[in-house]
């Protein structure tokens, strides 16, 4: 794990390589197949979202897509008025069990 210093807090960062590695040991699997099984979750995720469905993962949370509106904006450098586009986002909401165990 990645130590990272922001704004004098300390914080872990676990990246996908440690993750395979962890996803690996704990279903006994070879991390060949750990991270094939991770790029299959990521990519199913990734076009269910692309689609404008929802992805809901009882106890852990719910992948889904916000629509943002088109709206007025400044740029802070020059003060201008600027038309910020309409898009899409990714939201993600944590499902009960996995904010309990973040308690």
């Amino acid at each position: 794990m990645w130590l990272i210093q922001e704004n004098n807090l300390k914080s872990l960062i676990m990246n996908k390589t440690e993750l395979i590695n962890a996803i690996a040991e704990k279903a006994n699997l070879s991390k060949v197949q750990a991270k094939a099984a991770l790029d299959a979750t990521v990519n199913t995720i990734s076009e269910q979202l692309a689609k404008g469905d929802k992805v809901a993962l009882i106890g852990f949370g719910t992948f889904g897509v916000a629509e943002k509106t088109a709206r007025k904006g400044i740029n802070p450098r020059t003060k201008e008025v600027i038309e910020i586009p309409a898009r899409k986002s990714v939201k993600f909401k944590a499902g009960a069990e996995l904010n309990d165990v973040v308690k």
